[in-house]
């Protein structure tokens, strides 16, 4: 089954997420299918492709909880 969730990358107590799609049974640092974007929790910046984001979602890819909480803000800031 795909999912969409965060890749943590950065440095210790300064993380930095990408928003990736992979396989469920992959670790969470593990093999990615595709990069759909980013996130920093410190700056509250964001960034998503909203084309890959619905692409892989038609597909069938289920979000992980904390990825829904972002895509939803991502979504009403950029109405």
């Amino acid at each position: 089954m795909l999912k969409i969730r965060f890749f943590r990358n950065g440095l210790k107590k300064k993380p930095f997420y990408l928003i990736v799609v992979t396989d469920s049974k992959n670790p969470r640092n593990g093999k990615f299918i595709d990069k759909i974007g980013f996130f920093n929790p410190f700056s509250k910046l964001k960034k998503i492709n909203l084309n890959k984001f619905l692409y892989w979602k038609n597909i069938g890819a289920k979000l992980s909880n904390s990825v829904f909480k972002i895509i939803n803000e991502f979504i009403k800031y950029n109405k």
